[in-house]
């Protein structure tokens, strides 16, 4: 070594294979196998007895289950990377500037410590329809009722055959028209009576001077007992609603009914029909339907993104460590403001390592199966499928049909190649660099 040469030591053949034998033997077992073996059975149909060439490959673009999922796929490509990254982007730049940024990092993190199968559960709690169970509704119906008013009484129906007759509007309307010195009776049924606990008793208003008086009840005693259509002594009143006068189609009056459920309408009122207005029987906001055929596919990006961004986030702020400092300092002293600074150098200088995340979350998306599984309901599964979780249904579901299953497997393959083949070229450029 005295000379300044290298030595260069040269191992035998033999002793390179015997070291690399145990790895190729595995990576035969676990990655060439199973891949020849599908492009294989993806030639014979669903017993593996009849060679159908390319049919099965046809199937793939002519069944319907299996054009959603590839629909979903090309969504969960252009959308969950994209956001995930941006997130990680702005969480990795904040994280620069905050006190407790260590602290921050590890929550963002932590999803990613839970397993597919973990998240998947939780969002299928957070996303229950029933407020009082999921998450994510609970907080809308907060929200909503903190500046909406609720319905009055949101289980209230006229009672069958009755004088109280319901309208497409969701009105309630008494048939026979009102007349002064006769009250009007307009009895409800089919309220819960948790909801009638702080309810006063109803009472019949006593008529005068040529007013429009009337009772809005519940018209039913408990433990049987009572005359229908009358107010019974046990009978609680509906305060809160509205009732309006009509006349040719037009409100010449209203009120609204008082503790006890009356209410009393001027002379102008004699002769009208008396409505109550669909706002005060309006079923209560419960949220959104997360589940439903129309949001499923967006709400399980959401669960996916909930558990990437913080990926997203570490591999970002470790090229963000790399970034001189004296670039950023030199643009605001130019007199570049943050958000300048942020388009024009922090985020070019950042492109490969942004490359990198985007193209990782790409490949993962493709192979995107526990999430859509867990999450996703019987009856909105078919709108949720993406490939991953077709080739399971086409390979062990009901309809087994293991041609369609691996001609699939094959196709998702040949998705993840082109990926794969473009992150390689880059990184081998940048090795050379």
């Amino acid at each position: 070594m005295a000379s300044g040469k290298v030595a260069v030591v040269k191992a035998r053949p033999w002793a390179v294979a015997c070291f690399l034998l145990p790895a190729l033997l595995l990576l035969g077992a676990l990655v060439v196998y199973p891949i020849g073996y599908s492009v294989w059975r993806s030639l014979f149909d669903a017993s593996g007895d009849s060679f159908v060439g390319l049919d099965n490959f046809k199937e793939i673009f002519t069944n319907d289950a299996i054009n959603t999922a590839l629909t979903n796929n090309l969504i969960w490509i252009v959308v969950a990377p994209t956001v995930a990254t941006a997130l990680g982007l702005v969480f990795a730049v904040l994280t620069e500037k905050m006190r407790w940024s260590t602290a921050f990092k590890l929550i963002i993190f932590m999803p990613m410590a839970i397993s597919m199968l973990a998240a998947g559960i939780i969002f299928r709690l957070v996303y229950e329809q029933n407020p009082d169970r999921g998450v994510a509704n609970a907080i809308m119906t907060t929200v909503n009722d903190t500046f909406a008013d609720s319905a009055a009484w949101p289980d209230a129906q006229p009672r069958p055959d009755g004088p109280v007759e319901a309208q497409e509007d969701g009105s309630y309307v008494l048939l026979p028209p009102a007349e002064a010195g006769s009250p009007a009776l307009l009895p409800l049924v089919a309220i819960p009576q948790p909801e009638l606990e702080d309810a006063a008793l109803a009472a019949v208003p006593e008529a005068g001077g040529g007013e429009i008086t009337g009772t809005v009840w519940m018209d039913f005693t408990r433990g049987g007992g009572g005359t229908p259509g009358a107010v019974d002594p046990e009978e609680k009143g509906l305060a809160g609603i509205t009732v309006e006068a009509v006349v040719d189609g037009d409100v010449v009056a209203d009120a609204e009914t008082a503790e006890d459920g009356t209410f009393s309408l001027p002379a102008e009122a004699d002769g009208a029909q008396l409505r109550m207005t669909s706002d005060s029987f309006s079923a209560p906001y419960n949220g959104a339907e997360w589940l439903g055929p129309s949001l499923i596919t967006p709400a399980i990006i959401g669960s996916y993104v909930w558990m990437w961004a913080g990926f997203a986030m570490v591999l970002i702020a470790a090229g963000l460590a790399s970034v001189p400092r004296e670039t950023m300092e030199a643009a605001r002293v130019d007199g570049a403001n943050e958000w300048q600074v942020f388009r024009r150098i922090t985020v070019p200088m950042l492109a490969p390592v942004l490359a990198v995340v985007t193209v990782t979350l790409m490949i993962n998306v493709l192979k995107i199966f526990d999430l859509v599984y867990v999450i996703a309901p019987t009856a909105s599964q078919d709108d949720a499928n993406v490939l991953a979780l077709q080739l399971y249904l086409s390979s062990f579901g009901t309809d087994t049909d293991q041609g369609v299953g691996s001609a699939i497997a094959v196709f998702l393959l040949l998705l993840v190649l082109p990926v794969m083949l473009i992150n390689l070229r880059r990184l081998r450029r940048e090795n050379q660099r």
